[in-house]
């Protein structure tokens, strides 16, 4: 298992379209893919999940990944909620 904390960045609150593309992006990777923020872990490729997170400008959130092609999932997530914004 890999993870890496980031600060999300954000203009404003997250809306439906950052996050439906972050899960795309979590999609796109063979491993499972989670995204913590406090003591809440979600599966970033459940939308609805995603929605319930409620990422906010500069949140810290860990974002881990377990699988084939960990690493690369987690190098993508993490450049994407870096450059969001």
């Amino acid at each position: 298992m890999v993870s890496e904390t980031v600060n999300v960045n954000l203009t404003a609150d997250v809306e439906a379209r950052p996050v439906a593309v972050l899960v795309q992006k979590a999609s796109q990777f063979e491993s499972r893919v989670f995204i913590q923020s406090g003591d809440k872990r979600i599966n970033a490729k459940s939308i609805m999940g995603m929605m319930s997170l409620g990422l906010s400008q500069d949140a810290e959130v860990t974002v881990s990944a377990e699988g084939e092609d960990e690493q690369d999932a987690v190098e993508g997530i993490v450049s994407y909620l870096k450059n969001v914004g």
